[in-house]
């Protein structure tokens, strides 16, 4: 099963209905966490720093580091793409991530 989720912190839900949902906002939150800002887990989200970089080097750094962070902070999903819109004009960036749910990692299925 495959997912796109498009990052708009206004969509969290406090107790996702079924797992897939736990799943997707698992992912975004990974996504609009910046390191550094969760107590007792510093290295949670992903890194800041790519704020300035050209929007051609951070879409690059920023899709090996969503990567890196989706694999280590959220076994049940992998990574496929990740796609970029927005305006790099006014210094938009929005993030859509395509992952893939890792069956033997849900509920039920282990």
């Amino acid at each position: 099963m495959t997912l796109d989720i498009t990052i708009d912190p206004r969509d969290i839900k406090i107790m996702p209905a079924t797992e897939l949902e736990e799943i997707a906002q698992n992912v975004q939150m990974i996504i609009t966490t910046l390191k550094t800002t969760v107590p007792m887990d510093r290295d949670f989200g992903i890194n800041s720093a790519r704020v300035d970089d050209p929007i051609a080097t951070a879409q690059a750094k920023l899709s090996a580091e969503i990567a890196t962070a989706i694999r280590t902070q959220e076994p049940r999903a992998r990574l496929s793409k990740v796609f970029y819109s927005g305006s790099p004009h006014d210094g938009q960036l929005i993030i859509t991530a395509r992952i893939e749910i890792v069956e033997k990692n849900l509920r039920g299925y282990v």
